[in-house]
């Protein structure tokens, strides 16, 4: 446990200092969005730490290394294609930056820094691997692998069905229910926690070298999509932008897991 404990610090202190030089570039470009393609591309960064220092077999940590650095450049392109970088401020940060006012600029270096710190506690969802060799038969790996794979293809393509949709002009003020998006409501989230399961379940097969401490990753975005940042604070906008729209969508279209619509 000391050993994982020790690499867990590493990766934060190295996220803190990726996140410190983008809240420096924020500060210039005024669009704190650069937040989340650091947060999404600093688990690359904390992969290649690990990766440097790993004494474990390399076909131990290879296979979730390759599936982490994949899933983490896919999210910070999708976010940098949507102008996280080089666009307008989004809009929650908008109104962050109204409502800190004088004080936005602590603030955010708060934020910034608070975000290091969740990709540190998210590292335990991987970072056994590197560490040990794993004490099952490799099926707990395998699962583990096909559940992550599965999760960044369903993410990619719920995400490309949206954009597609959204740039028929016809689509303006509608809600999405096609593709996947006409079976949850939230496939993008769906996908991402079942990468994170994934990462648990390959996790297990280090379980007697504390792979169990896995289970705490996906666990902890399930609870942030389900109650925090992410279903909640999108369904309250939509129904905002949407209205009754978006309450017949709600009738209609199961909340998070994939199932067929209501008639």
């Amino acid at each position: 446990m000391e050993a994982i404990l020790i690499r867990i610090a590493e990766a934060w202190l190295l996220c803190a200092a990726i996140q410190a030089l983008l809240w420096g570039v924020a500060q210039r470009t005024k669009n704190a969005a650069i937040v989340d393609v650091g947060w999404a591309l600093s688990f690359t960064a904390v992969v290649a730490l690990f990766g440097a220092q790993s004494h474990a077999p390399r076909s131990a940590y290879l296979p979730i290394g390759v599936l982490v650095v994949v899933w983490s450049t896919r999210l910070g392109c999708y976010l940098i294609d949507r102008g996280a970088l080089f666009g307008p401020e989004e809009g929650r940060y908008v109104e962050l930056r109204r409502r800190w006012a004088l004080g936005a600029s602590r603030k955010f270096y708060v934020f910034f820094q608070l975000q290091a710190l969740l990709t540190g506690i998210l590292s335990t969802a991987f970072v056994v691997p590197f560490l040990a060799e794993p004490t099952d038969g490799g099926a707990l790996r395998a699962l583990g692998a096909t559940l992550a794979a599965a999760g960044i293809a369903g993410e990619a393509l719920a995400d490309a069905q949206l954009a597609r949709w959204k740039r028929d002009p016809t689509h303006r003020g509608k809600v999405c229910d096609t593709g996947l998006w006409g079976w949850s409501r939230h496939p993008n989230y769906f996908f991402e926690w079942l990468v994170w399961l994934g990462f648990a379940v390959y996790g297990f097969a280090f379980a007697d070298d504390g792979g169990w401490i896995a289970v705490f990753g996906q666990a902890l975005i399930f609870a942030t999509i389900w109650k925090v940042t992410g279903i909640p604070a999108t369904e309250e906008q939509a129904l905002r932008s949407k209205g009754e729209a978006y309450r017949d969508y709600q009738r209609r279209v199961s909340k998070f897991v994939p199932l067929p619509p209501k008639a």
